[in-house]
């Protein structure tokens, strides 16, 4: 499932329903072959052909010979007791992403890579010290989720959640995103509810209009801070969509999709915690039916930042909920292999260095 081959095809993991069945109608083959490869790709998930046994050995020679079926190449592959998978993955351009697999009594999900590196540089994330190199195909995306489900299916598990919270900013690359969103969530591809696909933005205000009017999704926004100077350090993306302009964003996208909004808060020491950001983020809330994950500060080497005291955290969580507000405490799974939030940074991948990168951020 490792094995990788330089190859100038087009991967078939970028395809969607619509994709195969135009494929198949411009190839001459009935509409039947479509449905049947479908019920295969999309429906049992085998991605290899020579599971697809029903197909003519001729019509799978043809696919074989227009289309790339490699998954990435594991460099490496971290488990962690706690039920995590980091996977340490090298693409076609010779380049390495991480994405996590996090195991959980009930369901199976995902983290995938939506960039190489990222150009926001939050001030607490290991993969803005990176910089940014590249946008992911639409066929890097699902590959990422084609190759942990034939990982997990040997355990008699399948991915049911995809959360799109590994390196880079989802939003920041905005039509394969899009489009891997959807074939994950249609009918008539892998058929994950929408409420189970979750893309995670540090604040692109524009581009989450944008994102209501193109699929309905679970959108978690990375806040961390309710007053525009403080989040400005901690994520300068904030200089060009400060919280006013991301607020109506947010109301605008939850009025459109009819969706919960997930808020992500890194409670770190010191800095975003007090009862002053405690009363800032209630005031920031209002009008917003909302849920808020406290993400404790995962140490990373090379920042300044500590996590703050399990009591500071329970008063600050006691403080939202005692105003209403669904408050839940959310240890990242994957700590102790460097797989948990803000900590994904491709660390074996000593050849970045070799490649243009770009620091700054987005419109800054």
């Amino acid at each position: 499932m490792t094995v990788t081959a330089t190859s100038n095809l087009a991967s078939f993991f970028g395809s969607s329903p619509e994709d195969v069945k135009e494929l198949f109608s411009s190839w001459g083959h009935k509409p039947y072959r479509a449905k049947q490869i479908a019920e295969w790709y999309f429906g049992k998930r085998f991605f290899s052909l020579d599971q697809m046994s029903d197909l003519p050995a001729a019509l799978r020679a043809q696919l074989q010979e227009q289309f790339s079926w490699n998954f990435p190449d594991i460099v490496s592959s971290l488990d962690s007791p706690d039920g995590a998978t980091k996977l340490l993955l090298k693409s076609d351009k010779n380049q390495m992403i991480e994405t996590v697999i996090l195991r959980y009594e009930n369901r199976t999900a995902l983290c995938v890579s939506s960039q190489v590196g990222c150009k926001l540089s939050c001030a607490f994330c290991q993969t803005g010290k990176l910089g940014f190199f590249r946008n992911l195909t639409t066929a890097e995306i699902i590959g990422q989720f084609a190759l942990a489900e034939t990982i997990v299916q040997k355990e008699g598990r399948t991915i049911t959640n995809v959360v799109f919270m590994g390196m880079g900013e989802p939003l920041d690359n905005f039509d394969p995103v899009v489009k891997a969103v959807k074939i994950l969530i249609s009918p008539d591809g892998f058929g994950l509810s929408h409420r189970k696909v979750t893309v995670s933005t540090s604040g692109l205000a524009d581009k989450i209009r944008l994102l209501s009017e193109q699929t309905r999704v679970a959108l978690a926004i990375s806040l961390h801070a309710c007053r525009d100077e403080l989040r400005n350090e901690l994520m300068p993306i904030n200089r060009r969509f400060p919280l006013a302009v991301l607020k109506e964003a947010i109301q605008h996208y939850q009025r459109v999709t009819d969706t919960k909004i997930t808020f992500e808060y890194i409670p770190i020491k010191d800095k975003n915690l007090g009862l002053r950001e405690a009363k800032e983020l209630v005031q920031f809330l209002q009008g917003i039916p909302c849920k808020v994950n406290l993400i404790p500060f995962n140490s990373h080497p090379g920042l300044p930042f500590e996590r703050p005291s399990p009591e500071a955290i329970d008063q600050f969580q006691r403080y939202m909920l005692d105003r209403g507000f669904v408050t839940t405490v959310r240890y990242s799974k994957g700590g102790d292999v460097s797989a948990a939030c803000g900590q994904l940074a491709a660390k074996d991948s000593t050849n970045l260095d070799q490649i243009p990168r770009r620091k700054s951020v987005i419109g800054g």
